[in-house]
């Protein structure tokens, strides 16, 4: 199997609002940057597009180090409250649903095809490749965000 580490981060200006995510995907001496916006959507969606997103982008089972600054998708497999979901029928411990559960079902897909480690580091301190896709994640929000107001000119 290859070995591919990919970091990634999500960004949202309001929550919700717009948003954007971005991936490094680094195999040997290659490097592969991918980013994406939405109109709606939250942070936690944003950091979870970009971990699925990372990992659609791989043609084949990888052995994967995967980077986030993200609690929210850390914990969930670190700490096991993704498991603890599935088995309490998407509810969490305060029996409430789960939110984002599209997207935890898409990565669930993904974890199944490639064997991936987890690594939490902290955002926005001196990891190159988390800082750079915080570039990508705010840069594709911000076009996105433009795109919108010159839309809304045009049809005004």
């Amino acid at each position: 199997m290859k070995r591919v580490t990919i970091y990634t981060d999500g960004a949202c200006s309001g929550n919700p609002g717009i948003g954007g995510w971005g991936a490094v995907l680094m195999y040997g001496k290659h490097k592969k940057e991918l980013f994406g916006a939405s109109e709606l959507t939250t942070n936690n969606r944003m950091e979870l597009t970009a971990v699925i997103e990372g990992l659609r982008a791989l043609n084949r089972p990888c052995e994967v180090e995967i980077y986030t600054d993200s609690s929210y998708v850390f914990n969930a497999f670190d700490k096991g409250w993704l498991m603890n979901w599935q088995r309490n029928g998407w509810k969490t411990a305060n029996k409430k649903p789960v939110e984002n559960q599209d997207l935890w079902k898409a990565l669930i897909e993904q974890t199944a095809v490639h064997r991936i480690n987890w690594n939490k580091v902290k955002g926005h301190a001196d990891n190159e490749y988390n800082n750079r896709c915080d570039k990508l994640a705010t840069g594709a929000a911000k076009e996105l965000k433009k795109q919108i107001e010159n839309k809304a000119n045009e049809d005004a």
